[in-house]
């Protein structure tokens, strides 16, 4: 695979320790870490091997990943074994993509408190859809669903929200038969927002309640218990975003999709235009005329580019993939099973109720073929960086 241009390491590279300087005392340490894996990624300072063609004698060197999953570069080989094992757990249904959007006023206390706001975005999220699916107004039946945390907008600003993706259908409370919905509508989106918009707040209030939640700067004053009930008062009326968007065509299409979307991270190397000494120059699409995307270009100064860029950096052990519903790990298997037989569909392998496929991507020994010949690539030759042993089981890439 050719290398893009122009890449986020490069912008980190060259203006990353000035910035870091400059702002000492302002960056975290999660997002120094991230800073650092990007800078070095598939560099000499990770170690790496050496190749040779067995046929053409070609001699190559592959330098390690680092494997950060907000590194541009690795999330491709996260994204290529979790798919491999999503695959054999698709049901021959059509599927539904439903998006839940957390209102401005909301993203800046879930900035301040990533992994407690992050958690109930997914939880409320998925209740409300469980909840009304089960309703027998609506559907009647116990769905499974995958749903993905993106915390970013197309101009890297922030903008949480959650992409669920959900089969067409599911299991009758009896557990005898699959009720299928209709084929171009899955559940009431007006519904679905209001039941939405109680559960979180509810979830919320609970948090402050419990002292779970910190405020600094500008929140600071929603400490107060008071205080945060007037702030959240107008978005207990306002309409909150939830999005349903056509279903999807088929299977292929859905792994298509999950394959873009679910180890995506801020922004793609190939969206990048240029770098100079002062700005960094993007792509980026904007939605708001008129309803249809426009493609469009962003010119930042390099320090709000990496200001944006650091503002998605998730804590350290938070999934940003989770499954629910019939999917929840400890029983998918079995469930997907059973949703086979009910829709008379072939059985496939499941066995990936307690997988860690979510996040990482696995070390592999795989060469790519020699650019010469073809041939096989054996490694005749390992060697470590200075950066080896805090990274060490990273997967030496040579693309």
């Amino acid at each position: 695979m050719p290398r893009p241009k122009l890449e986020v390491a490069d912008v980190f590279r060259r203006h990353g320790e000035a910035w870091r300087t400059a702002n000492a005392g302002h960056v975290s340490l999660a997002q120094r870490r991230v800073m650092t894996a990007i800078e070095i990624c598939r560099t000499a300072a990770l170690g790496g091997h050496v190749e040779r063609c067995e046929d053409c004698a070609h001699t190559r060197i592959a330098y390690n990943s680092c494997r950060n999953r907000h590194c541009p570069k690795c999330q491709w080989l996260a994204a290529e074994r979790w798919l491999a094992a999503r695959e054999a757990e698709l049901l021959p249904v059509p599927y539904f993509h439903v998006v839940f959007t957390l209102p401005a006023a909301i993203g800046a206390i879930a900035y301040q408190n990533k992994a407690k706001v992050y958690g109930l975005l997914f939880t409320a999220a998925a209740q409300t859809l469980t909840t009304i699916a089960a309703d027998p107004k609506h559907l009647g039946a116990d769905i499974g669903l995958t749903t993905v945390l993106h915390t970013w907008g197309q101009n890297l600003d922030h903008h949480p929200h959650i992409h669920c993706i959900i089969p067409g259908g599911g299991i009758a409370p009896d557990g005898d038969r699959w009720v299928r919905c209709r084929r171009d509508f899955f559940l009431p989106v007006r519904v679905l927002s209001r039941l939405f918009r109680r559960l979180f707040l509810e979830g919320l209030q609970t948090l402050h309640d419990a002292g779970e939640l910190q405020f600094f700067t500008d929140l600071a004053s929603l400490k107060d218990a008071s205080a945060f009930r007037t702030y959240l008062g107008p978005l207990r009326k306002s309409e909150w975003v939830v999005f349903a968007k056509r279903p999807f065509a088929g299977p292929g299409q859905v792994l298509a999709y999950l394959a873009r979307y679910t180890h995506r991270v801020a922004i793609g190397n190939s969206r990048l235009v240029d770098l100079d000494d002062h700005h960094v120059s993007f792509r980026w699409k904007d939605y708001r005329e008129n309803g249809a995307s426009q493609s469009k270009a962003m010119r930042l100064a390099v320090g709000e580019f990496m200001r944006r860029f650091l503002l998605h950096v998730l804590p350290d052990g938070f999934h940003r993939i989770r499954h629910y519903g019939l999917f929840a790990n400890g029983h998918r298997a079995d469930k997907l099973a059973l949703c086979r037989r009910l829709l008379q569909a072939p059985a496939t392998a499941t066995d990936h109720d307690n997988d860690n496929l979510d996040e990482e991507a696995a070390p592999s020994n795989d060469t790519p073929p020699c650019p010469c010949c073809g041939g096989r690539m054996n490694i005749i030759e390992n060697f470590d960086g200075p950066y080896s042993r805090p990274f060490h089981a990273r997967r030496a890439d040579s693309s």
